[in-house]
């Protein structure tokens, strides 16, 4: 069976308010014996639960992108939880400016990290495999002023220069014709702009896998193979148990496995060109790793954009990376620049605020129906290609699980076989432990609203609404908080772990 397409962009759903549902916790007994807290093999890893915890970018490294105390409180704090797998954030793989994100793209990074990694396992009491995801992006511009665009963005073509003239009735300089266009009304510009133009200007210029006529984008498929392993090689020497390589959302890997890449040089077109340098990039890194160390990777089930990849590609891909050897694939959905909301001027575009975005990170407010296990089929129909296809690649899904009762039925039909949570496992980093103790009852359940989504698209520090204004264990005032004070920066320890369940 397969579920409904999402609804293309033009289609308007609906709006439906949805509440967490309510849920019956197991017991200590009926945890221990269910399929969701039982081991699994990735490749040379084994976890000890299908228990997940996905990348989230807190905005907690330097600005030169090390890790910081704030890093270690953050994945530490997962870490108390016990779950079975924890990706640490998307991390740059080049060595490149790229604001409080952390970076691999030189050895200097390696101990921060190797810092990171020891917090982890003394924190998981050595119950947790930690991973580290690895990815490329291309540059992106803020939407700028208009007048800035046409004075110093805008590469002027003839096609300006005749428009420009002919509307003034006589040849004009390059600096008269910017002026030209810049005073423009908005009927005439989009005659005058080419399309792409006119999203520059709107959106902010944004360098795409397909601008060939850049010299680093058309090479890089000689780049990122060397770039991704190399980043691999360090995480490896900085403790972790495997990389999950990042080819979902927005970013360049993505871009490359994307039905929209329509690249000619043999990387992009077909679908065997759009998965070439994909598998060249897995190809390196375990050239660079070897066998004994773990190498999955998230990509997306649906792009959930117009022109975009849908469910057909993603399982071809999935059998590939297969094929490949890939130890793990995770499963996401959406999260695209194509349908993002135009940015205020002065802002970057973030993919996460369209129709893709909602597909990617759904809250209560949403379509029919809403959000719980909302993209759990995807990853059955992958898991089915690749089990038909002769692989037990193990694939991991994610997207509005709320309760154990989700993630077993996910788990016993056979949809997937380890299930993520993000957003729940921020709002209460120790209920995996809560829930294999027999403590569900004392769960604090997310809301889905997407406040910590919210943080994140203004690049603060993110936390979570059900806690960050607890301050009740603090009365020595010892707690980090925000950059304005305001908001603490972990959740509050769970004060009776140790005690035994009711």
């Amino acid at each position: 069976m397969t579920e409904p397409q999402t609804p293309p962009p033009s289609a308007t759903p609906a709006i439906v308010w949805h509440r967490v549902p309510d849920t019956k916790w197991p017991t200590a007994e009926e945890a221990r014996a269910s399929r969701w807290f039982s081991p699994v093999q990735l490749g040379p890893a084994r976890a000890r639960t299908r228990t997940w915890v996905p990348a989230m970018v807190p905005w907690r490294a330097t600005e030169d992108g090390f890790v910081t105390p704030a890093v270690l409180d953050w994945y530490g704090r997962f870490a108390d939880g016990r779950p079975g797998v924890l990706v640490v954030e998307a991390t740059g793989i080049r060595d490149v400016p790229s604001g409080p994100l952390l970076r691999i793209g030189h050895d200097r990074f390696v101990p921060g990290l190797r810092e990171l990694t020891k917090t982890v396992k003394r924190r998981g009491d050595g119950q947790t495999l930690v991973f580290l995801q690895i990815l490329d992006f291309l540059s992106i511009r803020r939407r700028p002023e208009p007048a800035k665009y046409f004075s110093q963005h805008l590469s002027l073509r003839n096609a300006h220069r005749e428009h420009a003239a002919k509307l003034a009735g006589r040849t004009l300089t390059d600096f008269e014709t910017r002026a030209a266009l810049a005073a423009l009304p908005r009927e005439q510009l989009e005659r005058a702009l080419s399309p792409r133009e006119l999203r520059d200007l709107d959106f902010g210029q944004r360098v795409e896998v397909g601008d060939l006529h850049l010299p680093h984008v058309r090479d890089l498929p000689n780049v990122l193979p060397s770039l991704f392993a190399d980043a691999a090689r360090r995480a490896k020497d900085a403790g972790f148990d495997g990389v999950e390589l990042h080819y979902a959302h927005a970013y360049t890997m993505a871009s490359f496995l994307s039905r929209t890449n329509a690249r000619d040089d043999g990387y992009g077109g077909s679908i065997e060109g759009r998965q070439r340098l994909p598998l060249e990039v897995f190809a390196a890194v375990r050239a660079a790793v070897g066998s004994e160390f773990c190498v999955g990777a998230r990509f997306l089930g649906d792009e959930a954009i117009a022109d975009g990849s849908t469910i057909e590609d993603a399982t071809a891909h999935a059998v590939a990376f297969a094929r490949a050897g890939f130890d793990f694939l995770s499963i996401s959905k959406g999260g695209k620049f194509d349908d993002c909301k135009q940015p205020k001027v002065g802002e970057a575009a973030y993919p996460y605020t369209g129709p893709s975005g909602h597909e990617c990170m759904p809250t209560v407010r949403s379509d029919a129906r809403g959000p719980f296990s909302r993209n759990a089929h995807l990853a059955r129909d992958i898991r089915s290609a690749v089990r038909a296809a002769g692989f037990e690649t193990p694939i991991v899904t994610a997207g509005g699980i709320a309760s154990f009762e989700q993630a077993e039925a996910i788990l016993r039909d056979g949809h997937a076989d380890v299930v993520a949570a993000a957003r729940q496992s921020l709002a209460d980093p120790d209920w995996f432990r809560k829930i294999e103790l027999g403590r569900g009852s004392e769960v604090r359940r997310c809301k889905f609203t997407n406040y910590c989504e919210g943080l994140d698209q203004k690049h603060k520090q993110v936390t979570c609404q059900l806690w960050d204004r607890d301050f009740t264990d603090d009365a020595e005032a010892a707690t980090p908080r925000s950059q304005d004070g305001k908001r603490r920066l972990v959740a509050p320890k769970w004060a009776d772990d140790a005690r035994p369940p009711s």
